[in-house]
């Protein structure tokens, strides 16, 4: 069973985010809150066993990829590639917040990270201090999903988070209750128009909206 600390997202101690870097750091797996729901996460840089180990820890295909968390707002344009003017517009009125863009992978993200058949790949910067600062100070992205079985119900406070992936994880970060307690939007950014994959804490009117384009009926 992992340590379990508690702490405050919007004013985390600056122990604590040196805590998570040293795990994250290490190829450990951590469990931390967000703006949205609770996920379980890794540092994203190459052959990291910590990445290998959440997809047993949540019985998760290892097909699918995991999304990243960054912590500012020009990491789009680090990991992101060909990603058109409107996805932009999203970036600068959304994030932080609870927004997922898929979006073209830039050259330099390691090849376990993409989705193979079309090169992509996840980001969102949350909403969170706690958050942002732990992957600022690691200097690379966490590949982090929701914190809880494969196909089970999104955790939304440390309470809801399974012990099985307690016990399997090293650190887990109880923030109480995630302020929206609500999975984020999100948003196939590769073609010309935005496709709504998932509707989450942003309506899609808002989001056609600020891309410029106006809903289907």
């Amino acid at each position: 069973m992992g340590i379990c600390v508690s702490v405050n997202q919007n004013h985390p101690a600056s122990a604590v985010i040196a805590q998570a870097v040293e795990v994250a750091r290490a190829g450990g797996v951590l469990i931390v809150p967000t703006d949205s729901v609770y996920g379980i996460g890794a540092a994203a840089f190459s052959n990291n066993p910590g990445h290998e180990r959440i997809f047993t820890i949540k019985h998760r295909d290892r097909t699918q990829t995991l999304p990243w968390l960054v912590g500012k707002k020009s990491d789009f344009d680090r990991y992101a590639k060909d990603a058109p003017a409107w996805a932009y517009r999203l970036v600068k009125a959304y994030w932080p917040g609870a927004l997922t863009l898929v979006v073209k992978a830039a050259d330099t993200v390691p090849d376990e990270y993409v989705l193979p058949q079309n090169h992509t790949i996840a980001l969102r910067m949350p909403a969170s201090k706690l958050v942002c600062e732990i992957i600022n100070g690691l200097g690379v992205p966490l590949a982090t999903t929701s914190a809880n079985i494969h196909g089970n119900p999104s955790a939304v406070s440390e309470k809801d988070v399974e012990q099985e992936l307690i016990d399997c994880s090293d650190l887990i970060l109880d923030g109480g209750p995630a302020p929206l307690a609500v999975a984020s939007t999100i948003v196939d950014c590769t073609s010309k128009t935005p496709c709504i994959l998932r509707e989450g804490a942003i309506p899609t009117e808002a989001l056609l909206a600020t891309a410029g384009f106006e809903a289907r009926e």
